[in-house]
């Protein structure tokens, strides 16, 4: 994705000078699809319509509302986003992590580093989408797994099975009706809880 010429990148900055070192950086890389929005009113909004592959976004000497806003986009429009700022402390970096700022960046505005930051920021953003996605599937798989269990332990109860007899019939069914070992395992689940 980095090396891809055609990525649509914004570039979210109220200075015309420091948005210029980000703009020429990027076209002297060769990046065409570059634009840049001034002002804050209706932000997010406006980023929604472009939809871009990345943003940057530069905040010169943000005030902590300033810096909110724009850790409210990074979580809002999960993009890879980098933020370049010339001063910070250890609480605004780490509300920036936590916001899902790929890169952030102090005081490194220079138009030579523009590229290798924006593939930074990309790589980063991916290797934690990765590990998001996996960790979601961890926690589905999880709770589909105490599910099951759960309907294990009612066809136990209710039928004076063993487990592995219960996990059978669980799979036998959901194979027969063509679902899913958590579907079934939910309506049993359901069927005990009504006619409690």
């Amino acid at each position: 994705m980095a090396s891809d010429l055609s990525l649509r990148i914004v570039i979210v900055d109220d200075s015309p000078v420091r948005a210029a070192i980000l703009d020429e950086g990027l076209r002297e890389s060769g990046f065409v699809n570059v634009l840049r929005l001034e002002g804050r009113n209706n932000l997010l909004e406006r980023i929604y319509a472009i939809d871009p592959d990345v943003i940057l976004i530069d905040l010169e000497n943000p005030s902590r509302d300033t810096i909110e806003q724009m850790f409210q986009v990074s979580r809002e429009v999960k993009r890879p986003v980098a933020m370049f700022v010339d001063q910070s402390d250890r609480k605004t970096i780490e509300d920036a992590i936590e916001a899902g700022v790929a890169s952030y960046v102090v005081d490194g505005l220079r138009k030579d580093r523009v590229k290798p930051i924006l593939e930074t920021t990309i790589s980063r953003f991916q290797a934690f989408a990765r590990l998001k996605a996996e960790l979601e599937e961890a926690k589905s798989q999880l709770e589909e797994r105490k599910l099951v269990d759960r309907a294990k332990l009612i066809l136990m109860k209710a039928k004076n099975i063993d487990e592995q007899t219960a996990y059978g019939l669980i799979r036998r069914t959901a194979m027969n009706e063509k679902k899913r070992l958590v579907d079934i395992a939910q309506s049993i689940i359901t069927a005990a809880e009504l006619l409690r």
